[in-house]
């Protein structure tokens, strides 16, 4: 199936909360997300609730839109095509994709302006 198909008829939303993106000391278990490599630790959490003592830096009112649309594990293009239009419009991203759904980490500033390219591509955007 190709993607336009998917974003035709799907959804999105974006969370309530306003996050954080930190660089830690060590992983949070109440973050959304603790991505961990050899070098660093990152934390993405509700920015009301993380623990100051685990900042190395930090960077502060990050809203998430999260993609209602269940791709297969082998699609191909879908941040390519969501962040080529967020970056037409001067709209900085973080992506993040789980298992069946991907993430889109943006500055709360341009959180409605980036509704409006979700809903061009077809995306059905709650806030």
């Amino acid at each position: 199936m190709q993607l336009k198909n998917y974003f035709k008829n799907g959804k999105a939303y974006v969370w309530p909360e306003t996050f954080a993106y930190i660089k830690a000391k060590e992983i949070d278990p109440n973050a959304f997300a603790n991505i961990v490599d050899n070098d660093e630790v990152t934390i993405i959490i509700d920015q009301t609730k993380y623990d100051k003592k685990n900042v190395i830096e930090v960077m502060k009112d990050w809203k998430i839109i999260t993609l209602d649309i269940k791709f297969p594990i082998t699609t191909c293009g879908v941040t390519a095509i969501i962040a080529t239009a967020l970056a037409k419009e001067k709209i900085p991203i973080m992506p993040i994709a789980s298992y069946t759904r991907d993430h889109f980490l943006i500055r709360s500033k341009y959180i409605n302006k980036a509704v409006k390219v979700f809903d061009k591509l077809g995306i059905k955007t709650e806030k």
